[in-house]
């Protein structure tokens, strides 16, 4: 009993320091000034990179599943921040189309904060944490087939407690 209090706690001000520490983090860096390394030395390792051809690097930072942003960070060839995105936006949730495979959507929105196969429906939905209310979490899903293409989106809240 007491672990799982202990536990709850913790994570609960994980969740409350995390958006602290990246507004300090991202503000003091700067786009067309802050260098590769600064970003590195601010946010940590990516958890994942994507190379596009003209050399223009995209970091990914999760902050889910608990949190409410993804960012995506763009580095350019010449080793410089371009721009900090956060990802998880309507805008970019209208962007998700039928017959997208699940790396376009990676690539569009980030990791997702939970990830379940349905084997009878021949599904996997990904999910990502958009508000969170005193007794709910709302969520925007992705739907795939079995080879991995996106067959339609929907939202959900999960009541806490």
């Amino acid at each position: 009993m007491i672990k799982k209090l202990f536990a709850g706690i913790l994570s609960g001000l994980i969740a409350a320091l995390l958006p602290a520490c990246d507004g300090f983090n991202l503000n003091a860096l700067k786009p067309g000034i802050s260098t590769a390394l600064e970003v590195r030395d601010r946010m940590g390792a990516p958890s994942m990179e994507w190379q596009d051809a003209d050399g223009t690097l995209t970091w990914e930072y999760p902050r889910t599943p608990e949190g409410l942003v993804n960012y995506m960070i763009i580095i350019g060839p010449d080793n410089l921040l371009r721009e900090v995105r956060q990802v998880l936006t309507e805008e970019n949730f209208g962007k998700v189309k039928p017959g997208m495979g699940k790396e376009e959507i990676r690539r569009l929105l980030g990791k997702p904060a939970h990830q379940s196969h349905f084997p009878l429906k021949k599904e996997d939905v990904w999910d990502w944490k958009t508000k969170s209310e005193t007794s709910m979490d709302w969520f925007f899903n992705v739907h795939f087939d079995e080879n991995g293409q996106v067959v339609k989106t929907s939202s959900n809240f999960v009541t806490k407690g």
